[in-house]
């Protein structure tokens, strides 16, 4: 099934837009300005769609409730909802731990919603028993879960594995003669395996030693971790996943103030460069999606979307940082998809199907996906890569997506 985007609701610019508003209102009743209004609205029984929310504990991330949550505005003003129907979003805080996780998993059977949105939850794989059991399909960006990435059965993924991610980095660096890389993350088990089970050998594939170097996700010690840095000196150190924006920034001044002269890598924070600017230039950073900072550099259709999603996130306050975006662009995407398809049947097994079903249908701020895979449960193996340049942009250093070594994914389960 080949599938494309149903156009939007914002047809001419946002200045436009409200001088013919202003037009209308001038010309009409208010009684007939209602009417339209109201014209515009989705209508019918809620299509009503989980979230894992990590939002608690000392491991959270809050752009991705607010993503979210900026998404389901957008898919409900812009879009007309799901085939008309109006999206409600449930949401279920996590902080981290299998608990919370199962405990929404129930929240969500009981609640009887067609979808869960993973909200990149390290713990998610502990939800799919539950999930697989009442018939709701896990819709995600990146998943963060090893477990939840290596199998296919009920699930989607919009956005390429957590190790594509690193793999690119690491094709580039090595390309750059980049000989040693130390990756910092919190110190939970998803990351421990990450390191282990993929990047080490990934790493010696492409002739770079790759070391984990982890802190407490409750105390950690910023100091302490840009002194070993420092002190071994490799030719890339930095993080290798961080939800919370801080420790961007704690750990780029850190390392600039010590004198590291080695690239600093920060993952997807974006935050740092606002909060560190005189720091922040020569970091390198990657993506699942575009970025507003590299708006200039972007397709003029993303360039659209871009604005749509920086207005919408603007409108719904709080974190305006990758994972807001990430969020938006997953719950946008679900949603064109869902209205390109003739099947209206708004059901969990009819919404995988639907997925699955994917073929070169262009993501909301990302690449074109093609999803149903036999082994892997994203739709794209592509990532982006990006310079932050003296002034704050983010130029991508190929110009484009990257696609990470097949051979090399193929090692891993889940990754192809």
């Amino acid at each position: 099934m080949r599938l494309t985007r149903r156009p939007t609701r914002r047809g001419v610019p946002a200045l436009l837009a409200v001088a013919l508003l202003l037009t209308a209102a001038a010309c009409g009743t208010s009684d007939d300005s209602d009417d339209e209004a109201a014209g515009d609205q989705p209508t019918g029984d809620p299509v009503r769609i989980g979230l894992f929310d990590p939002s608690a504990g000392g491991y959270k991330s809050l752009g991705v409730g607010v993503g979210a949550r900026a998404g389901v505005d957008y898919v409900n003003s812009e879009l007309g909802g799901i085939h008309d129907r109006p999206v409600e979003l449930v949401s279920c805080a996590t902080d981290g731990t299998p608990e919370t996780t199962i405990s929404c998993a129930n929240k969500f059977a009981e609640d009887e919603v067609v979808a869960a949105l993973d909200g990149f939850n390290t713990t998610s794989s502990s939800a799919i028993d539950i999930l697989t059991t009442a018939g709701i399909p896990l819709v995600g960006g990146i998943p963060f879960d090893s477990a939840t990435g290596a199998e296919v059965e009920n699930r989607v993924f919009f956005s390429a594995p957590q190790a594509a991610f690193l793999i690119g980095a690491l094709q580039a660096f090595s390309e750059e003669g980049k000989k040693s890389v130390t990756l910092v993350a919190a110190d939970i088990p998803a990351t421990h395996q990450s390191v282990d089970l993929v990047l080490k050998p990934v790493g010696a594939a492409l002739g770079i030693e790759v070391e984990g170097l982890y802190f407490s996700p409750t105390n950690p010690n910023f100091n302490a971790i840009a002194s070993t840095i420092k002190e071994t000196d490799p030719d890339v150190g930095g993080l290798m996943a961080a939800p919370d924006p801080s420790v961007c920034t704690k750990l780029v001044q850190g390392l600039r103030q010590l004198g590291y002269e080695g690239t600093i890598f920060t993952a997807a924070c974006t935050e740092f460069i606002d909060q560190a600017p005189a720091e922040a230039a020569g970091a390198a950073l990657y993506s699942s999606h575009w970025l507003p900072r590299a708006a200039d550099y972007a397709p003029e259709d993303v360039q659209e979307q871009l604005e749509v999603a920086e207005e919408a996130i603007s409108e719904e306050g709080g974190t305006a940082d990758f994972y807001a975006f990430a969020q938006l662009g997953v719950t946008a995407t679900l949603a064109e998809a869902l209205n390109a398809s003739p099947d209206a049947a708004l059901d969990g097994p009819t919404i995988l199907a639907t997925l699955k079903g994917l073929e070169a249908f262009p993501s909301f701020l990302g690449p074109e996906l093609t999803c149903g895979g036999a082994t892997t449960p994203n739709c794209t193996s592509q990532m982006l890569l990006f310079n932050v340049d003296d002034q704050g942009a983010t130029e991508p250093v190929t110009g484009e997506w990257i696609t990470p070594l097949p051979d090399i994914l193929a090692k891993i389960p889940g990754a192809s």
